[in-house]
């Protein structure tokens, strides 16, 4: 009764028992509904391959897909007061940080970083829309200012990914007030002449749209981010009108020019480093071309470096021996 009871009862609950996987293995595509196994979806950089859906990722992922081999250095950001108005609506803004950081080990909505991207170097800050919706406060801000100062100190071109919702709203006037200081560090940047490319993703709306989002040299966006100041069902129930099929797309925003070009995923790199060498006048990367196959012209060059005695008698043999057949040629009869 023991060995039933000890043996046989558990390994028939474990037969049945279900087993134990991880969650999310498949990832359901938003736009069409495609599941895709999460480490195909990885490898092709978080990109749908039916839909060409591209997932919003994070700052850390961002970084690790842009720089080559994943490798750059961070920039140490400064550290600015955490809760300066005190602020509370369903919960302290305190624990609303302390729980954004726990999420994605960051301290605030932006990451800097140096490093090469195909073999150009460049400072890059990425807003990771995990923190808080990407939205702008004294930190982020702080951030941008700092990556610009960075660029203009090594004399670099500067690179921004763009994701957010807006100003942060928990820090009031004061997160309005750094609209126009990073405006002045995007100043800096273009007085001394360094290139400064904002990628769009997405969302990119709210004040930042309003201020450094807005003022690069190139713009740049990934297929089917949305870009605006206010979203699109604000403005419909403003204005009382439909808006037109894709507004506010990136794909319409270039067809009415507000942005320069929309890039997939796979050739962010590559675009990239191509206009930083364009502005900067940086030379192109050399590529090893393979070695030409021997040809007819090379053969007959080796050829001359033979004995000329040689080819002398073979073009006097070549010669003698037209004669040759005229003479063995038969004569025609001669009719009478």
């Amino acid at each position: 009764m023991n060995w039933i009871d000890n043996v046989v009862r558990p390994k028939i609950s474990n037969f049945w028992s279900k087993r134990e996987t991880k969650e999310n293995l498949w990832i359901k595509c938003p736009e069409s509904g495609e599941m895709v196994f999460h480490k195909d979806l990885e490898m092709n950089q978080f990109v749908f391959p039916e839909s060409n859906y591209h997932q919003r990722i994070n700052a850390t992922t961002r970084f690790g897909l842009f720089f080559d081999d994943g490798d750059y250095e961070k920039i140490a950001l400064p550290s600015v007061a955490a809760d300066p108005l005190k602020f509370r609506d369903e919960r302290r803004y305190t624990e609303r940080l302390k729980a954004a950081r726990a999420k994605t080990g960051m301290d605030d909505a932006v990451l800097a970083g140096v490093g090469r991207v195909a073999d150009v170097e460049l400072v890059a800050a990425v807003q990771d829309f995990d923190f808080m919706g990407g939205s702008l406060g004294m930190a982020a801000a702080e951030a941008i200012i700092v990556s610009a100062e960075a660029a203009l100190e090594r004399k670099l071109p500067f690179v921004v990914f763009a994701a957010s919702g807006g100003a942060r709203m928990q820090e009031g006037i004061l997160s309005l007030m750094q609209l126009p200081r990073t405006t002045v560090a995007i100043q800096q940047l273009r007085e001394a002449g360094l290139p400064y490319i904002v990628v769009l993703t997405n969302p990119t709306t709210g004040g930042v749209t309003a201020s450094y989002a807005m003022l690069g040299d190139i713009h740049i966006a990934e297929p089917g981010a949305l870009i605006g100041f206010a979203g699109p069902r604000v403005i419909e129930q403003t204005i009382r009108e439909k808006l037109p099929d894709g507004f506010q797309r990136s794909e319409y925003l270039m067809e009415h020019g507000v942005i320069d070009m929309v890039v997939h995923r796979h050739d962010l790199k590559s675009t990239i480093a191509d206009l930083c060498r364009l502005l900067t006048g940086l030379p192109e990367p050399e590529i090893d071309e393979p070695e030409a196959p021997a040809t007819e012209a090379t053969e007959v060059d080796e050829n001359k470096d033979a004995d000329p005695a040689e080819g002398t008698s073979t073009e006097a043999d070549a010669e003698t021996e037209e004669p040759a057949k005229d003479a063995e040629a038969p004569k025609e009869p001669v009719e009478s």
